[in-house]
Parts: structure tokens; C-alpha cells; sequence
């Protein structure tokens, strides 16, 4: 019994000094997480909040005052055709761009690592336009889209198909700044997709030859495709919340024009709320633009992952 006793105490004793250790550990994980949980809040969710309050009120940049509006400005955009046709036109440019820039990227990466020479060469020539600067290759293009003098207009004439104003046609502007785009987006992707290419086991590919996959088309269909799961996943989310952020081009090129084509979302909130000063109105087309990018994202990221392999 004596035992007993002496024991119990120790017993008791030790759980106290195990709770005191945990304390002190996430006393001090807290410590060196603070600067960067801080800087999360002050940079990026601190300012999303105060967006998320400012779309419900009817502040305009410089007034003294702010008046609650509720969902003022929310009725406002839905009945707003211009919001409609913007939402309309930044769908088409993610459906045009996303595709194209990925499966091109994909095969410019399968290219590359397929060569022998050179890669090194082809690898920085296809990522040049990601780190170049977009405004400048902007005023090139723009160059090149010219209804006369422009490269594309003269090719095509040579050729002998029509041309057209491509940045003035109604018809055709968004899609020409989806070129753009694409031409900035490969680069990226094709870095990616080498990366993922590297990751796969070269013993795959060995066995897959023994089961009968001898032909460059069957080993990309087995093995390559379906390894590249998690890599495709990652570009095709990336790429989609890029394009989703167009704006430089539309900015630079077409101003939202000709009869507003051209008009993004990112625009459009940048005319509201600059051009405008109708800051809480461009708070609530903010908040539109963010909720539907993350509403992408997860859907994309929902229907992928199903179909998603990851070694």
C-alpha cells in the first residue's frame, strides 16, 4: 500500500509536467508564427475584409462619411447589363486560354524532353514570355494585329484568307487578346509539365513495354498521361486563376472595347472604383470576382481529383 501511495503522486505529477511541456511548445509556436500570421492579416485577409464590409455600404472614394447600403450594391449589378456581358467575356477568355495553353505547353514540355539537344535553349526560349515584361510584348502584338501593316493581316493575305481589324472587331478582339494570353501561359506550364515528366519513374516505362506498350502513343497513354495527374491539376488550376486576372492587354490594347468585347471583370473593377470612384460598387464586383474564382477553383479541383493519380 505504501507503494501505492508513493506512486500515485509520481503518477499524477507526470501528466502535469507533460501539459506544462505542450503549453510551453504551442506558447512558442504561436511566438514564431505571430510575423507571419501578422503579415498574412495586414496583406491579404485584413484587406479582403474590409472589402467584403466596404460592398455593403455606399462610400465613394473621398467622401467624409460612410451610410450602410446593405445589398444595394449586389441588386445594382444584377440588374447591370454591362456586368453580365463582362462576366460573359472573362468565361470566354478562361475557356479559350486554359485549354490551349496547357495541352500546348504539355506537348512543348513532351518535346523537349523527348530531343536529344538543345533543351536547355528551348526550355528558356519557350519561358521568355512569362518573365518578359507583358505591356511591351503587348505594344508588339499590337504591332503585329495592325489591319495593314501588322505581320498576321499580311501572312494571312499572302495566303489568301481574309483579314480583318483583329483588335477592333468586335467579333474577333477577345479572342486576339486570348493569344496574347496563351502565348504568355505556355511557358509556364511547359516548366511544370517537365517537372512532373521528371518525377515519373523511368521503370514504368519499362514495364509497360513488356506488357505490350512498345509505341510512343501507348506509353503516354499508360503511363505518362496518368502519372501526370497531380502536374495537371496544379497548371490547369494556376493557369485558369491567371487568366481569370487578365488585364494588362484589355488595359493597354482595347481599353474594354470596341462596345465593350473586351471588358473583364478585373477591368471593369478597376474603371469603378478608378475611373469612377465608386469604391463600394467596385468592392462588391471584387467580391463577385473572388467568390467565383474560388468557386472555380474548387470545382476544378473536385472533378480532377477524382480522376487524379498520384505516386
Amino acid at each position: 500500500m505504501s507503494d501505492l501511495a508513493l506512486a500515485a503522486p509520481r503518477g499524477l505529477a507526470r501528466p502535469a509536467k507533460a501539459r506544462a511541456g505542450e503549453t510551453a511548445e504551442q506558447l512558442a509556436a504561436w511566438v514564431l508564427a505571430g510575423p507571419a500570421f501578422a503579415l498574412i492579416w495586414i496583406l491579404l485577409l485584413g484587406p479582403t475584409v474590409a472589402v467584403f464590409v466596404l460592398s455593403f455600404t455606399d462610400w465613394t472614394f473621398g467622401m467624409p462619411e460612410i451610410a450602410w447600403a446593405g445589398l444595394e450594391n449586389y441588386r445594382e449589378m444584377a440588374g447591370d447589363a454591362v456586368f453580365w456581358k463582362t462576366l460573359r467575356n472573362t468565361l470566354t477568355y478562361v475557356a479559350f486560354v486554359v485549354p490551349l495553353s496547357v495541352f500546348l505547353g504539355l506537348g512543348a514540355a513532351i518535346l523537349i524532353e523527348a530531343g536529344e539537344s538543345l533543351r536547355g535553349f528551348y526550355r528558356a526560349a519557350f519561358f521568355l514570355p512569362v518573365v518578359s515584361t507583358l505591356l511591351a510584348m503587348a505594344l508588339v502584338f499590337q504591332f503585329a494585329f495592325h489591319p495593314t501593316v501588322g505581320a498576321i493581316n499580311l501572312t494571312l493575305a499572302f495566303v489568301g484568307i481574309p483579314t480583318t481589324d483583329w483588335l477592333k472587331n468586335p467579333n474577333t478582339a477577345l479572342f486576339a487578346l486570348g493569344v496574347i494570353g496563351i502565348w504568355q501561359a505556355i511557358g509556364l506550364s511547359m516548366v511544370l509539365f517537365i517537372a512532373g515528366l521528371k518525377a515519373i519513374p523511368k521503370d514504368l516505362y519499362e514495364a509497360a513495354a513488356v506488357d505490350g506498350a512498345d509505341g510512343a502513343f501507348e506509353r503516354f497513354r499508360r503511363v505518362t498521361w496518368p502519372m501526370l495527374g497531380p502536374a495537371m491539376l496544379f497548371v490547369v488550376t494556376i493557369t485558369a486563376i491567371r487568366a481569370f486576372q487578365v488585364f494588362d492587354t484589355v488595359q493597354v490594347l482595347t481599353d474594354g472595347g470596341p462596345n465593350k468585347a473586351t471588358n473583364v471583370l478585373l477591368f471593369q473593377m478597376y474603371q469603378e472604383g478608378f475611373s469612377f470612384l465608386r469604391s463600394a460598387y467596385a468592392a462588391a464586383l471584387t467580391v463577385v470576382f473572388l467568390g467565383f474564382v474560388l468557386l472555380v477553383t474548387v470545382i476544378q479541383v473536385r472533378l480532377q481529383e477524382r480522376n487524379t493519380h498520384y505516386g
